[in-house]
């Protein structure tokens, strides 16, 4: 949910479970849909298990009928434009750590080149709809490519006017009764338009699609993903 003027202007760090986004859920179905297969196929280059076996001349791996020491036209013209599409790859792939987040699993993953620095249960966003009026927000975590911009350390969380409406509460006039401590975790890694990734009083429900569009983790795997990532590193939401 984009915030407010009133929002961006508060002292304390802002934070929000997820932000909810008003553009028409058929384009971000559409949207995401596009961005995750980009996704896959980037992180199928940079180590997940991907292997290329050539197809010539109808058998994979096979013979060509070219003579011996030449390749045919066509299948020059292949391996050329294999070349340029793994350098492109290539040019694409994260040169330190990355971060991956897996929403159908809801698994994150901390990664270098083709190791595993880190391997946790998380919690992504429900997909749940709220309105309230004119209003509409949808709980989800955003698919695509991010990168962490900040990194907070005891983030405060400044609760949006849906986090009222959906405990049937009034929106209070008062700002300082939006802020709740130690709701979010000992730390917060921001990654755009109000998403985090961030700790939990609700541990037990990590591994189950719960959240209003941010990443949940543990608190060991938070602080392990803190101690590691760095403002800069990717992330490939899918």
């Amino acid at each position: 949910m984009s915030a407010s003027n009133a929002d961006r202007s508060a002292d304390l760090p802002r934070a929000a479970f997820g932000p909810a986004r008003k553009s028409p859920r058929r384009f971000r179905l559409a949207a995401g849909l596009a961005v995750s297969a980009l996704v896959l196929v980037v992180l199928a280059f940079l180590g997940t298990g991907f292997a290329y076996d050539p197809y010539e001349n109808g058998v994979s791996g096979g013979a060509s009928d070219a003579p011996d020491g030449a390749a045919s036209e066509p299948d020059a013209d292949l391996a050329k434009t294999r070349s340029d599409l793994l350098a492109r790859l290539q040019k694409l792939a994260p040169r330190g750590p990355y971060i991956v987040i897996d929403q159908t699993h809801n698994r994150l993953y901390l990664r270098e080149k083709e190791r595993a620095l880190l391997d946790a249960v998380c919690s992504c966003g429900s997909g749940i709809v709220l309105s309230h009026g004119t209003k509409e927000w949808v709980f989800d975590t955003p698919p695509g490519v991010f990168r962490v911009n900040q990194k907070i350390k005891d983030p405060v969380w400044r609760k949006p006017d849906w986090a009222f409406i959906e405990e049937g509460r009034p929106i209070p006039e008062d700002a300082s009764e939006r802020f709740e401590y130690d709701m979010m975790g000992e730390y917060a890694l921001g990654f755009g338009n109000s998403y985090f990734i961030h700790g939990t009083l609700y541990e037990r429900l990590l591994g189950r699609s719960v959240t209003h569009g941010c990443i949940r983790l543990g608190r060991a795997d938070l602080r392990e993903l803190y101690r590691q990532a760095h403002v800069g590193t990717p992330i490939y939401i899918f």
